[in-house]
């Protein structure tokens, strides 16, 4: 699990970040990145047969998304 999720995280990485000096995306992208890293996650525990949430989403990345917590916080003045 641990290389699928460094796995994921490395394809975030574009030749762009790189010619920028940066090992890692960016942080302003946290949560789509996060998401990818689930998905790369679930996807390899899917293929190891690991997975509790039957039958897999058809969309790893969108439902790693919808089950992201959003901080959307009411206003009360």
């Amino acid at each position: 699990m641990l290389l699928a999720a460094s796995e994921a995280l490395a394809q975030q990485v574009t030749k762009q970040h790189l010619d920028q000096g940066l090992i890692y995306p960016p942080f302003r992208n946290i949560r789509k990145i996060s998401a990818h890293i689930a998905a790369g996650v679930a996807a390899k525990s899917y293929e190891l047969g690991l997975a509790t949430y039957l039958p897999r989403p058809a969309d790893l990345v969108a439902f790693a998304e919808s089950c992201m917590y959003s901080p959307i916080y009411r206003n009360y003045k």
